[in-house]
């Protein structure tokens, strides 16, 4: 793997684990707690998804094994997840659900929420598997922590700030990124097929 690919993995995990989805959703399920609580929420949240991303990171290979699949399948799998969420934010629909909205979730089942599956849900995990196996570990690693800091200072910032935030501007922004996300889930499908059928 050469490291000219870095930057092309870092959009594309910022794609996929969509931080300005979960900061919408951050914003609705702690606008009446206090901000120090806010602030908890966001850490354990980021935390979360970082330890799911790291157990397939480095594990994502034996689960392969585990389960008889090879990585083409892998990537015509995920590929229409990925293309699926891709649709789903370019529409305009958000990952909130009713517990969600109607505030009953404890401060920990929020964060869980936002770090699995919002940050990290199927369509991560299996791009964590397949960047992994196509362009290694340390370059994998270092996008999706440079993903999730990022994701960290803004939950943060939003603790303090939340009251201020434009919430048409952060959907509008996931919308045009879910254009993105399902441009990456056609060329995972069509690089699996042709794996599959050894076209090259």
């Amino acid at each position: 793997m050469t490291w000219e690919k870095l930057p092309q993995l870092i959009i594309l995990f910022f794609v996929i684990f969509d931080p300005l989805l979960s900061a919408v959703v951050f914003v609705t399920a702690t606008k009446n707690m206090k901000m120090t609580d806010k602030f908890k929420v966001g850490m354990y949240a980021t935390l979360v998804a970082l330890i799911v991303s790291a157990i397939f990171l480095f594990f994502g290979k034996s689960f392969l094994t585990l389960f008889n699949t090879s990585m083409n399948d892998l990537r015509i799998a995920g590929g229409i997840l990925l293309a699926l969420l891709g649709i789903k934010m370019a529409m305009g629909h958000d990952s909130e659900n009713e517990e969600t909205k109607s505030g009953n979730s404890s401060k920990m089942a929020v964060a869980s929420l936002i770090g699995t599956p919002l940050l990290t849900g199927p369509a991560a995990i299996t791009t964590i598997i397949i960047t992994t196996g196509d362009y290694g570990i340390a370059p994998t690693g270092l996008a999706i922590l440079i993903v999730l800091a990022t994701a960290g200072i803004l939950f943060a910032i939003l603790s303090r700030f939340a009251d201020k935030l434009n919430k048409t501007a952060l959907q509008v922004t996931s919308t045009m990124l879910g254009l993105i996300t399902l441009a990456w889930g056609v060329n995972f499908i069509l690089t699996g097929i042709r794996g599959v059928f050894g076209l090259g």
